[in-house]
Order: structure tokens, then C-alpha cells, then sequence
């Protein structure tokens, strides 16, 4: 790729080798990311390591989870400097401290509602919290819905149904709260994000974006969605160009603001993806993307053996626009 990816006030600069992991902790599938307050980045990923802690410069910090989980999914960090861990494989949510103590679990473990009844959950895919503390989970694989919970686990209302229109859902795969308390869903297969108040009422949608899996919010009033778009999957149109898989930034009227793509498609170098799954912002505005590359290489080379065990996680810093052009 070129140096920076982006444009205008919105650069960003890849980081080789960000992720500086010792001997034995060896990460599977980044399906989640979060970020805490003092910049620690948490991957929730599919190895033996489920939640694996680095510093802001890519050192290994801990890891914790072990044992725990069926299917990471999805991981967010709220208000109350809790970890929200969404396993589709074990149909829960589990709230963390930081360092991995328990706090609470919502949803039976291995007991998943019946497919598509909009009962939680069945295979639910992410977590948000409001900033009044309000629970959020996108029930997507089995369902086509949001849940919404109080702070102690309490179920309060779902919105949702499988359809293509206003308030419908083709797998919710992601969710985000802005500061306001709009929440944002990755209707993934309906290749849009729509907006909702915190009542389910819907608001409005952002289009121009293919198959949206990765969601992060960026800050401040009607903020920008960060997006990570997948690649087609179905042989008639897998090797269709400018559709994927990349990271694109867009505004509240679906224009592209930004986009991390060299237009050269799936890839392994820096600055290139197979899958992002997952996308955090730190303080600094820098950018982390876990990706489920070795679930979904197959789809993406369907003929090119696997390399091993892929466990991609990528930095990328943002660049001051006086910057962005400096080597």
C-alpha cells in the first residue's frame, strides 16, 4: 500500500509488526477489539488466549479468559470500565473487569433461543453500551434483533425483524453507541449501518458500503462510522473488484470520507486485509483491526492453502494532515 491511506484530515499510516506477542501466546481469529482509558488494547480472538492485553506499542501486557469461551465474537469497553465479551458460539454476554474477573453474564450458556423467534439470544454478535450505561446486543447469526438491557442485566425491550426495510435486519453483526446515545447497527447482508434512537425508533441509514462488519463510532456530534467491509463470498462474484475486504470511513449522509484500500484486494501485507471483523480507536485517534482471516480465507482464496494460523491484528496510526505526505 502506500504510506498513508485516507485522506485530508483523516490520513492514517500502517504499523508493521505492531503486535509484539512472546513465545507460546499465539492469537487465533481477532473477532473483537476494544480499547480502555489508559490506551491498553484487549483482542478477544480464538486461540487459546482469549483475551490477550497489549500497550499501546504492541507489548504483551497479560491474557485471561482461558477456558471461557465457545466462539469469541465481539468486545467493548463502556462508561463503567467494564469488558463486554459477546460469544456467538455460547449465545452470552459476559461483563469483565479489566484484569478478567467475572461480573456478570447474560443469556444461558450452550441454551440458545429458537432461530429467528426474537427472544434472546441466538448466536448474538456484539455489545454496546449507552452513555448512561443502557446494555445493547446485536442477536444476529440465529436472530435478526437488538436487545436492550439495564446496567445489572435486566431486559428491558428488542426491536427487529428479518426484512430488508426500515427497522429490519439481514444479521445485525455489529453495534455502537455515539455520545448522544444513537445506536448504530452493521446490518451486514442488508450492506448498511442503521441509526436508531435509544428506544429502537428508527432514524435513519448509511449506505455505500458492501457486506459491513467492522463498526466503530469516531467522536463527537454526528460522528463518522468507520466501517470494515468484507469481500464478496459467492463464486459468481468473488473475484469482482472495488467491493472488498477494506476499511472505509463515511459520514451521516453515506459519502466516503476516508478508505484504507490500495485496490489491489485481499492481501497479507500491511494495510491490506481478508476479513476485518473488528475495528477500536484510542485516544489518539490511532485505529486497530482484528480481522477472522483464517475463518474466512477459504471464501477469499478458495485456492490457496491456508498459511498456518493467521491471527491478524493491525495498527494504524493517524497522521496530522501537515504529515500525511512525509515519508
Amino acid at each position: 500500500m502506500k504510506d498513508d491511506a485516507g485522506g485530508g484530515e483523516l490520513a492514517f499510516r500502517a504499523q508493521p509488526d505492531w503486535a509484539k506477542l512472546p513465545p507460546g501466546i499465539v492469537l487465533g481469529d481477532v473477532a473483537g477489539i476494544a480499547v480502555d482509558q489508559r490506551d491498553q488494547v484487549y483482542l478477544f480472538n480464538r486461540g487459546e488466549h482469549p483475551v490477550v492485553v497489549l500497550d499501546r506499542a504492541g507489548h504483551y501486557r497479560t491474557s485471561w479468559g482461558h477456558g471461557l469461551f465457545v466462539n469469541a465474537h465481539g468486545a467493548s469497553i463502556g462508561p463503567d470500565d467494564s469488558i463486554y465479551l459477546t460469544d456467538n458460539g455460547d449465545h452470552t454476554v459476559r461483563k469483565f473487569t479489566l484484569d478478567g474477573k467475572l461480573l456478570l453474564c447474560i443469556g444461558e450458556p450452550g441454551k440458545p433461543s429458537a432461530p429467528m423467534s426474537g427472544q434472546p439470544f441466538c448466536r448474538c454478535t456484539h455489545t454496546a453500551l449507552s452513555p448512561s450505561g443502557d446494555i445493547y446486543v446485536s442477536d444476529g447469526y440465529g436472530n435478526a434483533c437488538v436487545h436492550k438491557y439495564t446496567a445489572d442485566g435486566k431486559h428491558l425491550m428488542s426491536w427487529g425483524r428479518p426484512g430488508s426495510g426500515p427497522g429490519e435486519f439481514n444479521l445485525p453483526h455489529n453495534i455502537c453507541c455515539d455520545g448522544d446515545g444513537w445506536v448504530y447497527v452493521a446490518d451486514r447482508e442488508n450492506h448498511r449501518v442503521q441509526i436508531f434512537d435509544g428506544n429502537g425508533r428508527y432514524e435513519a441509514q448509511i449506505n455505500n458500503m458492501h457486506r459491513p462488519s467492522g463498526l466503530a463510532i469516531m467522536p463527537g456530534r454526528c460522528p463518522h462510522c468507520i466501517v470494515g467491509e468484507l469481500k464478496p463470498y459467492m463464486p459468481v462474484n468473488r473475484a469482482t473488484p472495488n467491493l472488498g475486504p477494506r476499511v472505509s470511513i463515511l459520514d451521516q449522509k453515506s459519502n466516503l470520507v476516508a478508505r484504507i484500500d490500495d485496490g489491489q484486494g485481499a492481501g497479507l501485507e500491511p494495510g491490506r486485509f481478508v476479513s476485518p471483523h473488528s475495528i477500536a480507536l484510542d485516544s489518539r485517534g490511532d485505529m486497530y483491526v482484528g480481522e477472522v482471516a483464517e475463518r474466512d480465507w477459504p471464501a477469499v482464496f478458495p485456492d490457496t492453502p491456508l498459511p498456518g494460523r493467521l491471527g491478524r491484528v493491525q495498527k494504524f496510526m493517524r497522521v496530522q494532515p501537515q504529515q500525511a505526505n512525509r515519508p
